[in-house]
């Protein structure tokens, strides 16, 4: 598997295979088999392909070792991790050509469309394409963008709302009032989330390409998207007049919000993952970490959260942006953190300048020295004639009005060129204001005139993060602990082992265990249907069996009148 990068280690969770119940994989079979059948010419040539060469059959849920050994090839991994993931982490992941995929599974009252994340979206939905060059550079580039993108902090509060409605709505015991106070919660935190967020706009282009996309032409476009992929009833649903297929567009695909809660109403269709890539290019021209200046500083206060932001020195600076002082026509001349603050240059630690020499915050003025001087692009001889030298009283004159006085104790350079300057009793001054004040001890400047990205998170991971994963593990439908089998799940397995075991025909002993499971089904669960399929799939074929291969028919088209499981059951037997 692809190294994983340390900071994100603390993301990845073991599988704890033995913790799948025989009902586990047959919801696994039903759906695989379901989407070998439908998507044969529905799908994307990719995933067809794909599908052989991902390490995922059909008869049992995956190991990830496995899909691992197969992605490697491609120069890719995967990883189990803990539960619903900050989308910087699954970006990242992305972008390290890492697939991150959730260990939870679907329960059969679910078995069409799910709105929380499952090993069956995240490996049969995502993996088989990634044999796909094209659309795997797609991914790859779509999660280094994500994994830059700034939020806010309003649109992290209704994120969390949206996490919770999820959960709910994906618990079988969660009751109507409580999966109506969820999604109201949704409806008010987004009501009070005004603006659309970098974050936002990547996580929609995301989820209308990546997740919900077809390719091809208008008239008779391919799956492609992994959210259909691996949606029995959406992959169906998706190609009726009911959902709409509209021209991709980054501008269209990123107008309205995501819909996690039910079955789309309109999909994208692209000409080919090229114009995927050009879109995504498209999009990131237009965020913080590529524009620089002013605007991607605002960005980074809006988020409320640790960022880095770098000076085109060299320089950069990760902490919380508190304030920004800015001359009369809107451009920032002076920039502070609050909280702990690690200065880096080119990503890498500056010595001496981590967190614990900067633990209260960090600020340092923006811009060029009156004269139209750019101090980073000082030799040793003209820093000397600013005063900037070992020992000197410097007083730097900022073209914005900003004065900094003190004597020079300090100067770091890297690759020759200088990027931080420190003074012993120093002050600050813009307008009257005093920034900083020689009884605050040492002051470090930054060196720089033009702030040339900002981005989310820290330029070093590992050094500025003491627990990078302060997390929440979401409670999935694989227990803490393998729990002994109910009498239902045994009756599951037993079917199971009878399928893979038969040869040509059925022995006389299997063909009266498969119809006491039958007896035993009646009793203790006349309602389940999923299993009912199992057992009609072993006796259709064995003609000792017809009666009973008639009787289940029959049970299975009772329960098939109820609304919630008719689809499901009628796909089955179309395929039986």
């Amino acid at each position: 598997m692809r190294k994983l990068p340390p900071h994100l280690q603390p993301y990845v969770a073991e599988q704890h295979y033995e913790r799948y119940t025989p009902v586990d994989h047959a919801v696994w079979r039903y759906v695989m088999r379901q989407n070998r059948h439908a998507l044969r010419h529905a799908a994307h040539d990719a995933y067809v392909n794909g599908l052989a060469l991902s390490g995922i059959g059909t008869e049992r849920i995956p190991r990830v070792s496995e899909m691992n050994d197969c992605l490697a090839k491609i120069g890719w991994g995967a990883v189990i991790v803990k539960g619903l993931i900050p989308g910087a982490v699954f970006y990242e992941l992305l972008a390290n050509g890492i697939l991150p995929i959730a260990a939870e599974i679907r329960k059969s009252a679910n078995i069409e469309y799910t709105p929380a994340p499952d090993i069956i979206h995240e490996a049969a939905g995502h993996a088989p394409l990634l044999f796909d060059a094209d659309y795997r550079s797609y991914v790859r580039l779509i999660g280094a963008i994500g994994a830059k993108a700034f939020s806010a902090k309003e649109k992290q509060e209704a994120f969390e709302a949206l996490r919770r409605l999820t959960i709910v709505m994906e618990d079988p015991a969660s009751s109507p009032e409580e999966r109506e106070a969820a999604q109201r919660a949704v409806e008010e935190k987004q009501k009070a989330s005004a603006g659309t967020t970098e974050a936002e706009l990547v996580s929609r282009l995301f989820w209308t390409t990546v997740e919900y996309g077809l390719i091809g032409p208008m008239d008779d476009p391919k799956l492609y998207g992994a959210g259909l992929l691996s949606s029995v009833g959406e992959s169906k649903h998706c190609f009726t007049d009911a959902v709409a297929k509209l021209p991709y567009s980054v501008e269209a695909c990123t107008e309205h919000p995501k819909i996690v809660t039910e079955m789309q109403k309109r999909l994208f269709v692209c000409d080919s993952f090229g114009q995927l890539k050009a879109g995504a290019e498209a999009l990131a021209d237009t965020m913080a970490y590529r524009i620089g200046g002013t605007e991607s500083l605002t960005r980074a206060q809006r988020s409320g959260m640790v960022a880095t932001f770098a000076y085109n020195s060299g320089l950069g600076v990760t902490g919380c942006v508190q304030t920004l002082v800015q001359d009369e026509s809107g451009e920032a001349v002076y920039v502070k953190t609050i909280g702990a603050t690690a200065l880096t240059v080119r990503g890498r630690p500056l010595h001496g300048q981590g967190k614990d020499a900067h633990a209260r915050g960090f600020g340092s003025p923006i811009g060029l020295l009156k004269g139209g001087i750019a101090l980073e692009a000082c030799g040793d001889q003209a820093l000397a004639e600013l005063g900037v030298s070992l020992g000197s009283r410097a007083a730097l004159a900022f073209e914005s009005g900003i004065l900094v006085k003190g004597p020079v104790t300090a100067i770091a350079r890297s690759e020759g060129q200088v990027v931080l300057i420190t003074f012993a009793a120093c002050s600050v001054t813009y307008e009257g204001q005093e920034l900083f004040e020689p009884e605050w001890g040492d002051y470090d400047m930054a060196v720089g005139s033009r702030i040339v990205t900002a981005y989310p998170g820290a330029a070093d991971p590992a050094s500025y993060y003491d627990d990078y994963a302060a997390h929440t593990v979401r409670a999935g439908t694989i227990p803490e602990q393998a729990q002994p089998l109910t009498r239902l799940e045994a009756l599951y397995r037993q079917a199971a082992a009878i399928r893979e075991e038969r040869a040509d025909a059925l022995t006389e002993e299997q063909l009266q265990a498969i119809a006491g499971i039958h007896r035993e089904l009646g009793r203790i669960d006349p309602e389940d249907w999923l299993l009912r399929l199992e057992l009609l799939e072993i006796a259709a074929p064995e003609q000792a069996l017809a009666s009973l291969a008639k009787t289940l028919t029959e049970e299975l088209h009772t329960l098939g009148q109820n609304k919630s499981v008719a689809n499901v059951i009628q796909n089955g037997l179309a395929i039986v």
